[in-house]
């Protein structure tokens, strides 16, 4: 019998999804976030590093061995299929990780991943939950987080998938257009909801 329940939490950037996993993890759920797992497996000498550097260029590692992420950006989001290689190469390091330590886990898992599909991570999870918000509410937030200019995180924001596939292939919906406390109500809403699959 499996100890825990796995639930992906994902959504479009400036949604507010780190939000939401910050509350499921105020609530007692153990949270594994994916971007984590991504700065361990960027550690100089890892064979993640070798794998992007044999394919973006050995350039793209410092004479310590560190990653280059400028670089790396450069030519990973150059194009679509240049960004597409990034994930092909990058995700399953990253579901590996991402098994090990579901070893140890128990109880409601909460996998907070900004690219949960594109990694197919979603056929492994029991639900999976989408937060989204209105396209000005994420530009905004994007900006005042990121530092970056209006373009570049329209550019950013085009890149993902829409609201409209979230709401086709998740279990659950946050909708982030208002308050913090209508948010954690929505947050708390769903967790329950879970808890008692779980029990």
């Amino acid at each position: 019998m499996k100890r825990f329940k796995l639930i992906g939490l994902t959504g479009q950037s400036g949604a507010g999804k780190s939000t939401v996993a910050s509350l499921f993890a105020a609530a007692g759920a153990t949270v594994f976030n994916a971007d984590e797992i991504v700065a361990q497996l960027y550690e100089a000498g890892s064979p993640c590093l070798k794998t992007l550097a044999a394919c973006f260029g050995s350039d793209i590692l410092r004479k310590n061995g560190s990653l280059n992420r400028k670089l790396l950006a450069q030519r990973a989001f150059a194009d679509k299929e240049s960004t597409a290689l990034l994930g092909r190469l990058v995700h399953p390091f990253v579901t590996a990780r991402l098994f090990e330590l579901l070893k140890e886990a128990r109880g409601l898992v909460i996998y907070d991943a900004p690219q949960l599909f594109e990694a197919n991570a979603d056929v492994i999870c029991d639900r999976v939950i989408a937060v989204v918000a209105d396209e000005k509410q994420r530009e905004r937030r994007i900006l005042d987080r990121d530092n970056i200019t209006r373009q570049q995180a329209r550019a950013r924001m085009n890149a993902q998938l829409s609201e409209e596939f979230f709401r086709a292939h998740c279990d659950y919906i946050i909708e982030n257009n208002g308050t913090a406390d209508a948010l954690e109500q929505q947050a708390q809403s769903v967790l329950n909801k879970l808890k008692a699959e779980v029990n």
